[in-house]
């Protein structure tokens, strides 16, 4: 939904960074409209593990075990990362649903499992290419969900 603007460093810019200035102006106000709608879509608690669900692949993907042929488990659960850490994360609407999850995933801290058993904490994620992407894809499924319940 929002795209990046990118300016090169040359030339006299004025009137680009002007003109970006406004692009982010217009898709600031297009973002609002859809927080708000997500803030007024409730979710049942089934639908809101289902989101985690979903973004705990989009962290910690799929991850093959070379002994068994099988898939290496997440070092947390979906409903751990369903947790509100603030008082304003608390309720069950697509908007507080969507900024847990967003917030688990991105700082970690959470405490897990390894694969061999051994306490571990999920670390936060550090790359900036990485946190982009991850938003992105979280905005993407939390604006899928939105569609697909406003349809019902």
């Amino acid at each position: 939904m929002v795209g990046d603007i990118r300016i090169p460093h040359k030339g006299n810019i004025q009137g680009e960074v002007i003109e970006g200035a406004f692009r982010v102006l217009d898709e600031f106000e297009a973002v609002n409209h859809h927080t708000e709608a997500m803030k007024a879509l409730p979710l049942e608690p089934c639908e809101e593990i289902a989101f985690a669900t979903a973004a705990l692949a989009l962290r910690f993907g799929e991850r093959p075990v070379e002994e068994t042929g099988g898939h290496r488990p997440a070092p947390v659960t979906a409903e751990q990362l369903n947790e509100a850490r603030r008082i304003e994360d608390i309720g069950h609407n697509l908007w507080a649903t969507f900024q847990r999850v967003q917030e688990n995933v991105m700082r970690g801290g959470q405490p897990g499992r390894s694969v061999q058993g051994r306490r571990l904490q999920t670390r936060p994620v550090g790359s900036i290419d990485r946190g982009v992407s991850l938003n992105r894809a979280l905005w993407m499924l939390a604006e899928e969900m939105r569609q697909i319940k406003a349809a019902h």
